[in-house]
């Protein structure tokens, strides 16, 4: 199997990266491509987050995250990351910067084949673990936004206007990616032998 793709979803919290990842997933699925998630790894992380982050838990929440994604390398031909280091990071980043992680975070951003950033829109809700304070959710989408510039990092940028279609919008920006469909091997040939008139097989008899 050839190496997967990574495609992470980026932003701040709240803004509905989970939902697009199950949404996506679902569409690739569709398509017979092996898909396996990474879970936001924040989620499970023993020390503080949100505004109390310290260096230690973005030290666990980053190689936490490599090693899942090096594990849903090895199962699938894409693999889709609900964040990915670079958003992680900005959230230690609003309490100065730390020239000792940056050269991971940017090494390991390069691993990925697509970033999507997903934009706020509308009101914060309490998921039971996010900070509902919109200012700093607003803060966190301007830093991972002042460090994809200060990077040259790209990444497809959501349009706010099409909520309703961003899992399709996603998967349009992934399709190039993937290289040409390819078709069965046996349908263009039976094709041609019925229309030479050859026996092909009634199509109630596959």
């Amino acid at each position: 199997m050839p190496p997967a793709m990574k495609v992470a979803f980026i932003g701040t919290h709240g803004v509905g990266k989970t939902t697009l990842c199950f949404e996506l997933a679902a569409l690739l699925k569709k398509r017979d491509k092996v898909v396996e998630m990474v879970r936001e790894v924040a989620r499970f992380c023993p020390l503080p987050i949100n505004r109390d982050t310290t260096v230690a838990a973005q030290s666990w929440i980053l190689h936490t995250e490599i090693a899942e994604e090096l594990v849903a390398e090895n199962k699938a031909e894409i693999v889709i990351c609900d964040r990915s280091v670079l958003d992680n990071y900005c959230y230690l980043l609003q309490t100065g910067k730390h020239p000792m992680l940056e050269p991971l975070v940017r090494w390991w951003t390069g691993t990925y084949g697509l970033l999507i950033k997903v934009p706020i829109v509308g009101s914060l809700q309490f998921d039971g673990l996010r900070d509902v304070d919109a200012t700093f959710q607003r803060l966190v989408d301007e830093k991972i936004d002042e460090v994809l510039s200060d990077w040259s990092v790209e990444a497809v940028k959501l349009d706010p206007e099409r909520r309703a279609f961003w899992a399709g919008d996603a998967l349009e920006a992934i399709l190039p990616l993937l290289g040409p469909v390819q078709q069965p091997l046996f349908d263009g040939a039976e094709g041609g032998r019925r229309e030479a008139g050859g026996g092909g097989a009634d199509p109630g008899e596959r």
